[in-house]
């Protein structure tokens, strides 16, 4: 059965070209031109993934992120303008997945799509019950959520895979390049690498906030490591 996506965009160019080259890939697409129509629809038929124009939208596009998180995990990707960093910021705060900002190549936003679903076939098939604890963060494979001295961390599907990832391989360093395979599935010639270094930085703030002793530790030339802040401990 063929997962279904939905998009709201202002921009209909976008929506039509975007509509055409996910379907090409397999998947079902609904299109709106506003974010709370979207809202609308997924609160009678919820979807499997949600596209969401957090810039353009008749209710906010960050309340409608919010709004889609408070009834469901489904994943969602944030679309962005160029010059709008903060927005960008809030709309992975308030709960997007992923994000990629404008112009970018549709199957850039293809990838994206596919890496995010793969992550959610893992979490439903994962059997797992095993936790991996690293001082004061741990990440429960049955779950998949990452706690700090027991507290929600409250880190997106994303976040959640690259933290896991170098908590069960821990003290091994990973390059940028090896990030973008092992999490995104995508080839680092086929995107941007600061898609890494974003996500890094949101983790590392989540961290920080949640009271955490542990931080991604960038290792110049070579890559990222999990690491203790000496001034904390």
């Amino acid at each position: 059965m063929s997962q279904t996506i939905y998009i709201a965009d202002y921009e209909q160019d976008i929506r039509e070209i975007l509509t055409g080259f996910l379907e090409n890939a397999g998947y079902e697409v609904e299109s709106f031109e506003t974010g709370d129509e979207l809202f609308a629809s997924f609160r009678t038929y919820p979807c499997d993934l949600v596209i969401l124009d957090i810039i353009r939208s008749t209710i906010d596009g960050m309340t409608i992120c919010k709004k889609i998180r408070s009834v469901s995990s489904v994943p969602i990707i944030i679309i962005t303008d160029k010059d709008c960093k903060t927005d960008k910021m809030k709309g992975l705060t308030y709960g997007g997945d992923d994000y990629l900002t404008k112009p970018f190549l549709p199957m850039q936003l293809v990838m994206r799509v596919g890496a995010l679903l793969r992550l959610v076939n893992m979490q439903e098939t994962s059997a797992g019950d095993e936790d991996i604890t690293y001082v004061d963060v741990t990440f429960s494979s049955k779950t998949r959520k990452v706690t700090v001295s027991g507290n929600d961390a409250e880190l997106t599907m994303m976040e959640v895979e690259l933290l896991s990832l170098l908590l069960k391989n821990q003290p091994n360093v990973y390059s940028r390049s090896d990030l973008l395979e092992e999490i995104w599935d995508i080839d680092s010639e086929d995107i941007n690498t600061s898609v890494v270094d974003e996500t890094v930085r949101r983790i590392n703030a989540k961290l920080k906030l949640a009271g955490s002793n542990v931080y991604i530790k960038a290792m110049w030339g070579f890559g990222y490591k999990l690491e203790i802040n000496d001034e904390k401990a």
